[in-house]
């Protein structure tokens, strides 16, 4: 069942401490995915460590969601770089032991 996934909000609120209004935030942003069931906002339980990662940002480090937005888009682009990477050098590798 597609429920399993889902974490209600004010259950992720109270557990981090974090404000409502602050997830509402990062939804608006496009940073994570509310969906809402039966009048309940839920959260994908996938979205919980970059959630994680966004709270640290914003309470911690005190960056606001601009910041975050930027700092998700450039982590974003970081990893595919590096999976293009990862690419390139197998394809480097099967083509030197071709030779």
């Amino acid at each position: 069942m597609e429920n399993e996934n889902l974490i209600p909000l004010h259950q992720l609120c109270r557990h981090y401490n974090i404000e409502f209004s602050f997830i509402e935030s990062l939804d608006e942003f496009g940073l994570v995915r509310i969906t809402t069931i039966d009048e309940t906002r839920y959260i994908y339980s996938e979205q919980i460590q970059p959630l994680e990662k966004m709270i640290r940002l914003h309470y911690d480090l005190d960056i606001n969601l601009e910041g975050i937005e930027a700092i998700s888009h450039l982590l974003e682009k970081l990893d595919s770089l590096q999976e293009e990477l990862r690419i390139t050098r197998n394809r480097l590798t099967r083509f030197e032991q071709d030779k």
